[in-house]
């Protein structure tokens, strides 16, 4: 779903799950210390600013 679509509540709640992926993804980065899924954050963050910013 485009985020011009999306109602405030549905980019507060993508947010919140973006987050909640970061965060449970960092913990396994911790561990492997794996490029890729550092990558897939990245991605995520950018996307999560895109849902705030909008």
């Amino acid at each position: 779903m485009p985020t011009s679509n999306m109602t405030t509540s549905d980019r507060i709640d993508a947010s919140r799950q973006a987050k909640r992926l970061i965060l449970n993804i960092n913990e396994i980065y911790k561990e492997t210390k794996d490029a890729n899924l550092m990558d897939i954050m990245k991605r995520l963050t950018v996307k999560k600013k895109e849902l705030t910013n909008v």
